[in-house]
């Protein structure tokens, strides 16, 4: 973990509101990743910088166990030319602390290392937090995947 200063960025993609409670999110979330990789929105993205795919968590209702937007999308150059059924985000410059998410995707790296960040006392402000996948990785290839969680 190291805290680092992120410049602000666009991000344009799908969205889907959901919580931790009851286990909500690991219905919704698998269920936008389909929507995202089904729809090919990657290739729909106008102005993309990268091909990297980042995932939002923003507009929380309080924390992480409460509700929340998810948006998995692609870095944008400009907010100006947003397709139809997506949505449109600036990421604030701030301060974040890294994580990295290490291994293979199918092994739930990710979400164990979420589980892990829950567990912290880090002083989070609950405003915008990110993932960013690597161009083109598959799911039972080794990767690092950076988390990134907005601070007070």
């Amino acid at each position: 973990m190291k805290t680092t200063r992120i410049n602000s960025f666009n991000v344009i993609g799908i969205k889907v509101r959901t919580t931790n409670e009851n286990m909500q999110s690991t219905i919704d979330i698998p269920a936008l990743w389909e929507q995202f990789m089904s729809e090919n929105v990657q290739e729909k993205i106008p102005n993309k910088e990268t091909n990297d795919v980042y995932v939002i968590y923003t507009n929380y209702e309080s924390d992480y166990t409460e509700a929340y937007d998810m948006i998995i999308g692609c870095k944008s150059y400009s907010l100006d030319e947003v397709p139809e059924n997506m949505v449109a985000i600036e990421i604030p410059e701030k301060l974040y602390e890294e994580f990295k998410a290490e291994g293979k995707l199918n092994d739930n790296i990710v979400y164990n290392k979420w589980v892990e960040i829950w567990n912290t006392d880090l002083n989070r402000d609950y405003k915008i937090d990110f993932e960013v996948y690597p161009e083109n990785v598959t799911p039972s290839e080794t990767t690092e995947v950076p988390i990134y969680i907005s601070i007070k």
